[in-house]
């Protein structure tokens, strides 16, 4: 392959620079750098962020936070650090559409990330995911009008047994229970009549 093929086609770790013109991590090897890029672009694409140029921008921002972090403590692995910052930048624009009220912030991701999808943000407004300052109005609504909703908060309440109220069928069947027992008689021909009327039954079932 001549040198100009391969002037115009570089590999490695370096290839990704010339999109991130303004990065220079002072911590940490290119290739630790290239690994957070592709983690941080990934993370993008899982939320429909398909814009060439806003992702640049975007994973330029996040680099750039996640490097400040790391010069401060290069014991850490900027993989780990990019993805922080990312999720961290994620949940201050969630925020700032929804409002963190009394929520949780695993709810308010999730609802943010439904309003999202709902509202189609990505494809309607490619350059809105995480800028705080230049989000169009419309999108801002959207984002609002498309959060679920949740439900008042669940309440632990005891259960009291009660009796199951069956009317006057216990009694009346108690009593005639009772009767069959004082009269033995009795109790015979109730028994004798159920065996002949279940005879009956039969013998017209199989005429």
């Amino acid at each position: 392959m001549s040198d100009e093929a391969t002037a115009s086609h570089p590999s490695g770790p370096a290839a990704e620079l010339p999109r991130l013109s303004g990065f220079q991590p002072r911590t940490g090897t290119l290739d630790q750098w290239n690994a957070a890029y592709v983690r941080v672009e990934d993370y993008l694409r899982a939320h429909r962020i398909h814009n060439r140029l806003h992702q640049s921008r975007v994973i330029e921002r996040v680099l750039e936070c996640a490097a400040l972090r790391h010069e401060a403590d290069p014991r850490l692995d900027p993989v780990t650090v990019a993805s922080e910052e990312i999720a961290r930048i994620m949940q201050a624009w969630f925020a700032s559409h929804l409002g963190e009220g009394a929520r949780p912030p695993e709810r308010l991701a999730a609802q943010a990330r439904v309003a999202m999808l709902l509202s189609d943000l990505p494809s309607r407004w490619p350059y809105a995911f995480l800028d705080l300052e230049n989000t169009p109005p419309e999108a801002h609504v959207a984002m609002e009008k498309s959060a679920l909703q949740a439900g008042p908060d669940m309440a632990v309440s005891n259960m009291v047994p009660r009796d199951i109220d069956l009317g006057t069928l216990p009694e009346v069947a108690g009593d005639t229970l009772e009767t069959l027992e004082r009269w033995p008689i009795i109790r015979l021909l109730v028994l004798w009549t159920l065996f002949a009327a279940v005879m009956a039954a039969l013998f017209y079932r199989t005429r």
